[in-house]
C-alpha cells in the first residue's frame, strides 16, 4: 500500500496527474486496502459446497390439497404419508406438505445438501462464523441466515 500511494504522490509532482486525480486515486487504494483488510470472518473459513435442494418444508392449512396438486401437476411420488404430513419427491429433492394451525401458507425452512459432510467440521465452521448451529439429526443443523430464515444443512445421508 506505500508503494502505491509513492507512486501516486511521485505521479503528482510530476505534472503526471492533476490533484483532483490524486485524491480519486488515493481514495480508490485506501477503500480498496480498507476492503481486503476488513473481510468478514465468515469468508476466511472453509465455505461449503451445495449440490442440491435436500427438501423443502412447506406449512399449510390442509397439506392432503396440496399433496393432491403437486403429485397431479408434476407427477410428484407420494413417498410417505402419516395423516399429518407426506413426502413428495423430484429428483433429490423432497417436498414436505405438512398441516399448521395458521391460515397462511408458507415455507418455514429449506434444507441444503452439502458435498463432503463432516458433522464435527461442519459444526466448527458453523460456530466459527457465530451462526449457532442447533443439531436436528446426525446429519443435519439448522442455523438463522443473516434475515432470521431458518436454514438447514445437511449431509448426503440425511433423508428428509
Amino acid at each position: 500500500m506505500e508503494q502505491i500511494i509513492s507512486n501516486l504522490v511521485q505521479d503528482f509532482e510530476q505534472g503526471k496527474m492533476s490533484r483532483r486525480q490524486l485524491i480519486q486515486s488515493l481514495a480508490v487504494a485506501v477503500t480498496a486496502a480498507t476492503a481486503v483488510a476488513t473481510k468478514p470472518a465468515a469468508a476466511e473459513g472453509k465455505a461449503f459446497k451445495a449440490i442440491c435442494v435436500n427438501h423443502i418444508s412447506y406449512q399449510v392449512a390442509d397439506y392432503t390439497k396440496t399433496r393432491d396438486f403437486y403429485s397431479d401437476l408434476f407427477s410428484m411420488p407420494v413417498v410417505r404419508d402419516n395423516g399429518k404430513q407426506c413426502f413428495l419427491t423430484f429428483g433429490d429433492t423432497a417436498l414436505i406438505a405438512r398441516n399448521h394451525s395458521g391460515n397462511t401458507p408458507r415455507i418455514d425452512h429449506i434444507a441444503y445438501t452439502i458435498d463432503n459432510w463432516d458433522k464435527d467440521a461442519v459444526e466448527a465452521e458453523l460456530k466459527r462464523r457465530g451462526l449457532q448451529p442447533r443439531p436436528d439429526t446426525e446429519n443435519s443443523f439448522h442455523v438463522l441466515d443473516p434475515n432470521g430464515y431458518d436454514l438447514q444443512i445437511s449431509g448426503k445421508d440425511m433423508k428428509a
